[in-house]
């Protein structure tokens, strides 16, 4: 009799999880009346297309296709939808943005390896970005980034004319030091070496695996919780599948990184001197101290767990080496193509130099117009990241700028978008939409921040991709960066076929491969 029961429940739970994940096979839905391409398998839907490491075609097609919103199919007849209409994309991240939570795959996948997910830990880090912690950060950009022009100057000097260099393995290092000393007071590498240590090769290595790992990391959700987190890692030793193990090797190798600069700060600020912090680099001011400091004189309610500050430290500095090393590796490749466009520069950071004798100053270097529009221009173009995947935790009706015409041919002013529906921010599609930007919209054209932009772009205010702190903050690594290396050498194209992968944060790797890595050929700047 027992064992009849035991049966019968384990049927009625199979059958409750089999109805929870299929039944959007059967029931219909007010997503069906949105036009959006067919699918490409019922078992993957479009998502082995769209996650593909070399789709840019697919996202120009749906970008010249259809007007700001569309339906993908997603595994097992679940519904996707496609968004960079800019009234849609404001209230995904901005207006509604509770309702619309960052997809389960990505919460889950993270509370796996770096502890949960937690909204007090924004409020922590907003003073880290503020204008006035980046100023007084700029000396210890300076401080890093003139360690990297000797690095590449070591390289160059001394040849019978220019070298090849990975760009991006530097700028990978440079990133990384930069965030480090600004961003957690601790030094991870001298750039005085020829190759990055573990911790960095570890970092570089995230987003190709993961890239890897894209299908089976958006199904993650789907597999029940088993034990302990403690269990759980252990049947992840024992996945049988090579990508996983490294991934996992790569995951460990940060956190303990991590753990070790939380441990340190905490013993100095359990020291209650500020004394403590002399002579250490950030002087006590850094994020990490910031977080620690905040954290620790909060109520007991509002206290975040040591193992969620120490997955927020991993997170930060895994997100931040990755945008901005690989914004700077875009930004040079582009330089490479448009030598005129990197002499003309190169002129306006000499003039504020002094002929590259003197540290620019922080209000010169963030309104030096050229070099703001140089970056900004990159950014736009070819955004690190380039969309975001959220979920809906209720039903919500979605506002759209233009109305669409519906698969019934009835006119679409709204959207009502059911609960647990994927939604994808396309950020990539939103920065080349013809609508907004004009014809000249796939064009990498710096001169176009140099006058008025479109009153469409204005209009759209497009949400979080200008303006906010975390950008700024990348944005003047990005200058200080430019600003030294360009009046030392010039950067040219290898002969090499550099391709640009789709990942979670895009990445440059030559052929095939999947090695993160941008060569190109370096020389000192006026040497005949």
């Amino acid at each position: 009799m027992i064992g009849l029961i035991l049966q019968t429940s384990c049927w009625a739970g199979a059958l409750c999880l089999l109805w929870k994940y299929c039944k959007q096979i059967f029931l219909k839905s007010p997503l069906d009346n949105i036009p959006g391409p067919p699918r490409d398998t019922f078992l993957y839907g479009n998502l082995r297309q769209i996650l593909h490491r070399r789709a840019w075609p697919i996202y120009d097609q749906l970008t010249e296709t259809y007007p700001g919103v569309l339906r993908l199919a997603g595994p097992l007849g679940h519904r996707i939808l496609y968004v960079f209409d800019p009234v849609a994309m404001h209230s995904v991240i901005v207006k509604d943005q509770y309702v619309y939570e960052e997809s389960r795959w990505f919460i889950k996948f993270g509370q796996t390896f770096s502890g949960d997910h937690h909204k007090k830990q924004r409020k922590l880090l907003n003073p880290v970005f503020s204008i006035a912690h980046m100023r007084r950060m700029l000396p210890i950009f300076y401080q890093v980034g003139h360690k990297l022009q000797l690095g590449i100057e070591d390289r160059v000097t001394g040849r019978d004319g220019p070298v090849e260099v990975d760009i991006l393995e530097w700028m990978g290092r440079a990133a990384l030091e930069l965030i480090g000393q600004a961003g957690l007071g601790y030094s991870f590498d001298p750039l005085v070496s020829d190759s990055a240590d573990e911790f960095c090769h570890a970092l570089k290595g995230f987003q190709p695996l993961l890239m890897q790992l894209n299908f089976l990391r958006r199904l993650y959700p789907y597999v029940p919780d088993i034990g302990t987190p403690w269990m759980r890692r252990k049947l992840v030793d024992m996945v049988p599948n090579k990508t996983v193990q490294e991934l996992k090797r790569v995951i460990d190798t940060v956190h303990e990184r991590a753990v070790a600069i939380c441990e340190e700060k905490k013993r100095l600020l359990l020291l209650g001197d500020d004394s403590a912090f002399e002579g250490k680099v950030g002087g006590g001011k850094d994020l990490m101290s910031v977080l620690l400091r905040a954290n620790m004189a909060a109520a007991a309610e509002d206290k975040l767990p040591d193992e969620e500050i120490v997955g927020q430290v991993a997170t930060f500095v895994a997100a931040a080496v990755d945008t901005t090393s690989n914004a700077l590796a875009m930004t040079f490749s582009l330089l490479g193509q448009n030598p005129h466009v990197q002499q003309k520069l190169r002129q306006e950071l000499l003039s504020a130099s002094a002929n590259g004798r003197d540290d620019i100053d922080y209000d010169t270097l963030v309104s030096l117009p050229y070099l703001d529009a140089v970056c900004r221009e990159t950014l736009r173009l070819h955004p690190p990241i380039t969309s975001a995947f959220r979920e809906t935790r209720k039903d919500i009706v979605l506002p759209l700028s233009e109305p669409i015409t519906g698969v019934d041919g009835t006119s679409v002013r709204e959207i009502l978008v059911p609960k647990d529906t994927t939604v994808i921010v396309g950020i990539y599609s939103s920065n080349r939409n013809k609508a907004i930007w004009g014809e000249d919209a796939l064009e990498w054209k710096p001169e176009r921040w140099l006058a008025d932009l479109p009153e469409t772009v204005s209009e759209a205010k497009i949400p979080g991709i200008y303006s906010h702190f975390g950008l700024k903050f990348s944005q003047l690594e990005m200058k200080v960066v430019l600003a030294l290396l360009l009046v030392r050498f010039e950067f040219n194209l290898s002969d090499k076929p550099v391709g640009w992968n789709l990942a979670g944060i895009r990445f440059p790797s030559v052929g095939d491969s999947l090695k993160p890595s941008l060569p190109m050929v370096v020389g000192a700047y006026g040497a005949t």
